[in-house]
């Protein structure tokens, strides 16, 4: 039984061989990320993509220019989108799950110019089965993008670098200059990319078996020079997003904390989307790296250096947040994709199975709700069907807190084709060029004369109207009594109805 077991299993793997390198992968992310695509509803920062992507290119500049300058080529990509896909949630979804699949498969290939066909295909395979390649593979904002032009830039500085060309390093140029525009913290991948240039300046063939095995000296420096002609366009074009976004960071960046050293440990169960997934690809890495010696500069370097330099940044200024790296953990996988190779086939798809089964709990869990931690989902589409079931002419909706991160007013405009009249908006978010709305500076004479009002509040309240700060929850107390009140997770909506003699 053992002897047909391992006969079996080979025969798998010949199958494989026989396949494009990046075939496999791609096909096990699609499979894994397209899985449960629709389940959870749009978190907080997806309802931020929504409002941002439905904006006129007009209106987007104009939030680009008060909050979100950092995010806002993603948004001008994501309303192209939603204006031929729609916004249901699937289609606000689908360009991750497509930008992770091609990750997928360029990660592969990458893998098979530097460690060989088998260390790529392992790769591949192992990153397609981390929860955190399904979690942001299933989420509508840039990390996604940013992972597949990570690699995409590295795959063709790769290939620029063995047989230069203007064609090979105009698409590098182009790759990088993508990566920068969908996320300025991707950036620091190229301090990988610098060090590799240089070593193989230094060194004549370069690490990682990426020169050729002699070249002359003028190639090698015309190398350099072709490099920093190449990351020229970074600085044109990421240059002035830069600056804009770190005049709004403070509105942008401050629910973070400066780094601490413990922040360091987390981190590879937070890109990971699980802590022991996390582990276990840290140790296979490792040994990978130890495995190819002066050959791991490159993957190496691609994942230490944004880590620490993030990590350096944001003991200074506000910036460490683990999912901004997520595009380190397909260097991560080629390093563990080279200790695979170096094993027997069938033990090394056993680690890549193993990874898989361990994960599954964190796979269940983000496709229960986006949130963090998942025990504390925020039920959007319950409080709309709520108001939808009660709602009659005339109502209107408050809510509480306005200006958070939660967006209760997105969430539930998101779920309700017709919501009830905002009857403390003075001028809504697209008109401020803000992700939130004004309200008005005295709430009790903007709600004379309305009857009923829906509440939304944050939380769990047995009573809601108590959990009304300022002049708000003062009008609310003083004209209406609580006729309903339903708790939804991660929320309460009550029906508000006037006092008698009002």
């Amino acid at each position: 039984m053992g002897q047909l077991s391992e006969n079996s299993a080979g025969a798998a793997w010949e199958r494989l061989r026989r396949l494009p390198v990046w075939l496999p992968p791609a096909l096990l992310t699609l499979a894994v990320t397209v899985t449960g695509l629709g389940s959870a509803q749009l978190w907080r920062d997806e309802l931020a993509t929504w409002s941002a992507a439905t904006r006129s290119p007009g209106d987007l500049a104009r939030l680009a220019g008060t909050i979100d300058a950092a995010t806002g080529p993603y948004y001008l990509l994501m309303h192209l989108w939603t204006s031929v896909f729609g916004d249901s949630t699937i289609a606000l979804r689908v360009p991750a799950v497509l930008a992770m699949t091609v990750a997928s498969g360029l990660l592969a290939v990458l893998g098979a110019r530097l460690v060989g066909r088998r260390g790529g295909l392992f790769a591949g395979l192992l990153f397609a089965v981390l929860p955190g390649t399904s979690r942001y593979g299933q989420e509508a904002r840039p990390y996604a993008l940013a992972t597949m032009l990570a690699v995409l830039a590295t795959l063709l500085l790769v290939t620029a670098l063995r047989r230069p060309t203007g064609a090979r390093w105009a698409g590098y140029a182009a790759a990088v200059g993508a990566l920068g525009l969908i996320h300025l913290i991707a950036l620091t991948v190229l301090a990988a990319h610098a060090l590799v240039v240089l070593m193989a300046w230094w060194r004549g063939p370069a690490p990682a078996g990426i020169a050729a095995p002699t070249q002359p000296d003028v190639e090698r420096d015309r190398r350099v020079w072709r490099w920093l002609v190449a990351v020229l366009p970074v600085a044109l074009l990421a240059g002035p997003l830069l600056v804009k976004a770190r005049t709004q960071q403070s509105r942008q960046l401050n629910w973070v904390h400066l780094a601490r050293l413990d922040d360091l440990t987390a981190l590879p169960g937070g890109v990971a989307q699980s802590s022991v997934v996390g582990g276990l690809l840290v140790g296979v890495a490792a040994l990978g790296a130890a495995r190819l010696g002066r050959r791991a500069l490159l993957p190496v370097s691609a994942v230490l250096l944004p880590v620490l330099l993030l990590f350096a940044a944001g003991t200074v200024v506000p910036l460490w947040v683990p999912r901004y790296l997520v595009f380190v953990v397909p260097f991560a996988c080629l390093l563990a994709g080279a200790a695979l190779a170096a094993v027997a086939s069938p033990a090394a798809l056993v680690v890549v199975v193993l990874a898989g089964l361990l994960g599954l709990p964190d796979q269940a869990a983000l496709r229960r709700t986006h949130e963090w931690p998942r025990s504390a989902p925020v039920d959007y589409a319950g409080a709309a069907r709520v108001i939808a079931d009660g709602q009659r002419p005339g109502d209107a909706v408050v809510y509480s807190p306005r200006h958070s991160w939660l967006f209760l007013d997105l969430g539930i405009e998101y779920h309700l084709s017709d919501p009830p009249r905002d009857v403390l908006v003075t001028e809504d978010e697209v008109r401020r060029g803000d992700l939130w709305a004004a309200e008005c500076p005295q709430p009790a004479q903007c709600l004379a004369g309305t009857t009923r009002v829906w509440l939304v509040v944050s939380g769990r309240h047995a009573e809601p109207l108590a959990a009304v700060p300022g002049a708000k929850g003062d009008a609310l107390r003083m004209d209406f009594t609580v006729t309903q009140v339903w708790p939804r997770p991660g929320l309460t909506v009550a029906l508000l109805t006037s006092r008698p003699g009002r």
